[in-house]
Formats: structure tokens, C-alpha cells, sequence
């Protein structure tokens, strides 16, 4: 009788439960942080038909001159030594576990010594964390610096990550203009009135992307001196560090900013061609202890434990690519780049309704300026990047995705061949839509 009692009350529990929920529903909701996510870039590309449908719609192959990738062009390949070394290491069978979360002892000390030659102070292992890429060195950075709530200076225009990154972490971007008749230099005379005591950082991004602009010394020294009276911490983006073209000379954050404390995030990606093997790093300078007082080389090395480490073999084959990359690789590189931004300087001047006030002096990257007026019926650079992609097949970033509308991006690390083929192509489409 007790049994059937207590059945018959387990019962009516389940029933009740099971009434609760058919009331009130799944509770499933992806989290507001989310949902303000967005990637510029990623948003342009992906809302584009797909390769094969472009070149089935027009006919004509995909030149895909967007993303920042010069992996996809097989044009600037890596260093034969770069791929020895990875050979080498995956046929050695010893790296195929897990390494310390800061990534392995040897990997940071190879970047230690390959950046100690141009810094101001001597590095060591503890000023180095190996990341998955150069991109989530910069969201580490940012996370280690900003809490919800205060905000970090971006350039504008300027890598959508950056936002994309503060965005979901509930920090605020508030932008600093770069100047496109002066070289891309930054406005240095916003900084006074952006600044105030919720602003925890400022992000310099030299060589930049998406300008090709190369900062000189004495620009640098003017924005540290401005971010020395602001007490603004500098993470400094050179993931195009040294890729600087005839006349100009690449200077790091670090090696200027004595007095500054300086994040700079580095890696693999782009000097060395290879983007797709996902190995970056961030450098401490901190010469007065401003970061350790404040625990944030203690933040990066506890977000450094959310991921476990990058890929051990590629930080294996770290110290042997950065010591034996030969000089003439570099220098190549850098001239075939130059060459190429040449090239799109000159067929821009060949085009009404185009411009490009500020010739690249260094990355990848050129921004040409789009005189709308002339192209009345395509709206915007939104417009004028779609509709170029579908009639043409090619493909260009809108300004728009870096903050500066009525502007497109153009990533020039390919065959100059390709690269005439595209103007050919731009040229064309400019002809045909301008206002007559």
C-alpha cells in the first residue's frame, strides 16, 4: 500500500514538472554579448554569391583582391627554409603534445631574441606569449586591458576586428581619424578630446592595414608624447612590421616608447607568407612596471590557459624559420609588393572617378578613394563593391568595413598579371557606370 502511495506522488511530481515546462518553455538564448558580434569583413565577403556562382553568372574567373590573405594568389610564397623547418619538426615526432600555455620555453625565446635587435630594451622568455595568430593576440590584449564599460582609441580607417573584438567584450571604440593627404597619418589633435578616465588603451596598427601608410620616427615620437601625457597604454598591431618599401623605415612602438608601456602583437602571418599556419605573439614592454603593477601580464598569461597553446609543431619550427629567413627573402618580398603597388597607383591615375591621395609605403594594402557623384546609380562603396564583384568577378572590401565610407581596399600581393587583369576589369566597369 505504501509503495503504491508513494508511486502515485512521484507520479503527480513528474505530471507537475512536466506541466512547468510545457508552460514556461525552453530558456535557450544566445547571450546579448553575441549577438552585437559582427565581422565587417566576413559580412561583405560572405554576402556575395559564391565563386562558382560569380563565374557562372558572368563567365569570368573570381579575382579575389579582398582578404587579406597572399596565400590564396601562390605569388609571394614562404621561405623554402620555413618549410624545412616544419618538415623537419614533424618527422622529428617529438612535438606532438601540448606545450605550456605561454607556448613552449624555446619558441619564446627564438622571438625574444629575433625582436631584442630593434627594441629599446633587452627581451626575454617572460616578455613573449605565443598565440593562435596575430589575431587573437589582439583580443588578448584588449581583454587584459579593458574592462565592460571603458573604451579604446581604434584608428579610422582600420582593421574591423578591432571593433568586432571591443564590441563583444562590452568595451566602447572611439575612433582617431587618419589623415589620407598626409600619408595616413593619425590626427593627433582628437586624442584630447576622445580621452577621458574610461579610456584604457589606444591601438596603433603600423605598417597598416588597410592604408599602406608607414609611420617615420618622428610621428611615432609625437603620438607616444601625446599617449605619455594621456597615460595611455599602446598595443601596438605590426603584424606587417618591416614590410616597408624603398625610402621608408619600419620602427617599432617599442623601440621609440621608453616611457609608454607597449603590447606589440606579431606573428608568422604575413612577412613569412604563410597566415593559414596560425602562430602569433605578443611583447611586453614595460620598462617601469606599469602592466606587472596592474596584473595584466598576469591577465594575458591566464587568457594564454583558455586555448592551452597554438599548434606545437609550428612553434617548433619557429626558432629555426626565424633565425635562418634569409635577408634576400625579405627584400624580395618587399620589392614584388612595392612593384605591385606601383602598378594599381598607376591604373588608378587611368581612371576617372578614382583616386588614391596617399601611395602605399608599405603592407599590402592600397585605399582608393570612390568620387560617387560619377557613379550616381551604384549608390555608395557598398554598391560599387557588389556590383563589381557580380558583373566583374571582382572582388574589393567596401571602406565602409573600415570606417571610412566611399572607399574600397585593395589587397595587391599578386601576380602582376592578375593584378592588370583586375584593372582591366575595374577600368571597364568604371566606363560603363559613370555618369555620362
Amino acid at each position: 500500500m505504501l509503495d503504491r502511495q508513494c508511486m502515485h506522488v512521484l507520479q503527480q511530481q513528474q505530471q507537475s514538472q512536466s506541466q512547468q515546462k510545457n508552460q514556461y518553455g525552453w530558456h535557450v538564448e544566445a547571450p546579448s554579448s553575441l549577438m552585437r558580434t559582427r565581422n565587417a569583413i566576413r559580412n561583405v565577403l560572405e554576402a556575395l554569391p559564391s565563386p562558382q556562382e560569380l563565374a557562372s553568372a558572368n563567365g569570368k574567373s573570381v579575382i579575389p583582391l579582398g582578404q587579406g590573405d597572399p596565400a590564396v594568389f601562390q605569388y609571394l610564397k614562404p621561405p623554402e627554409c620555413a618549410e624545412q623547418a616544419l618538415i623537419d619538426v614533424i618527422r622529428s615526432k617529438k612535438y606532438n603534445g601540448y606545450s605550456l600555455s605561454a607556448g613552449s620555453e624555446d619558441c619564446r625565446r627564438a622571438v625574444a631574441e629575433f625582436h631584442s635587435k630593434e627594441f629599446s630594451t633587452r627581451l626575454t622568455v617572460d616578455d613573449i606569449i605565443i598565440t593562435v595568430g596575430c589575431t587573437q593576440a589582439i583580443e588578448f590584449c584588449i581583454a587584459a586591458l579593458a574592462a565592460p564599460g571603458t573604451n579604446i582609441l581604434l584608428p579610422r580607417p582600420g582593421f574591423p576586428l578591432y571593433e568586432t573584438m571591443c564590441s563583444y567584450m562590452g568595451v566602447k571604440a572611439r575612433y582617431y581619424d587618419l589623415i589620407p593627404d598626409r600619408n595616413w597619418e593619425i590626427d593627433l589633435d582628437m586624442f584630447e578630446m576622445l580621452v577621458d578616465r574610461n579610456t584604457v588603451a589606444m591601438i596603433i596598427c603600423n605598417p597598416s592595414n588597410p592604408c599602406g601608410a608607414v609611420y617615420s620616427y618622428e610621428h611615432l615620437s609625437k603620438v607616444i608624447a601625446k599617449a605619455e601625457h594621456l597615460k595611455l597604454p599602446i598595443i601596438a598591431d605590426e603584424i606587417y612590421g618591416h614590410i616597408a618599401f624603398k625610402g621608408q623605415k619600419f620602427c617599432p612602438v617599442a623601440s621609440v616608447a621608453v616611457d609608454v608601456p607597449v603590447l606589440t602583437v606579431g606573428g608568422l602571418s604575413k612577412r613569412w607568407m604563410v597566415p593559414g599556419w596560425r602562430l602569433g605573439w605578443i611583447i611586453i614592454s614595460d620598462a617601469y612596471g606599469i602592466f606587472a603593477k596592474g596584473r595584466v601580464v598576469e591577465g594575458l598569461t591566464k587568457l594564454a590557459q583558455l586555448t592551452v597553446n597554438t599548434t606545437s609543431i609550428v612553434q617548433a619550427a619557429a626558432p629555426a624559420i626565424l633565425k635562418n629567413t634569409p635577408d634576400a627573402f625579405y627584400e624580395n618580398s618587399n620589392a614584388l609588393l612595392e612593384e605591385a603597388a606601383k602598378l594599381c597607383c598607376s591604373r588608378i591615375q587611368r581612371i576617372p572617378g578614382l583616386d588614391c591621395p596617399s601611395k602605399p609605403q608599405g603592407s599590402m594594402f592600397i585605399m582608393v578613394k570612390l568620387n560617387m557623384t560619377m557613379f550616381p546609380e551604384l549608390r555608395d562603396d557598398i554598391g560599387f563593391a557588389y556590383a563589381l564583384a557580380t558583373e566583374e568577378s571582382v572582388i574589393v572590401l567596401p571602406g565602409t568595413a573600415f570606417g571610412t565610407p566611399n572607399w574600397i581596399r585593395i589587397i595587391f600581393a599578386a601576380q602582376p598579371s592578375l593584378l592588370d587583369q583586375a584593372w582591366d576589369r575595374i577600368e571597364s566597369f568604371c566606363s560603363r557606370h559613370r555618369l555620362k
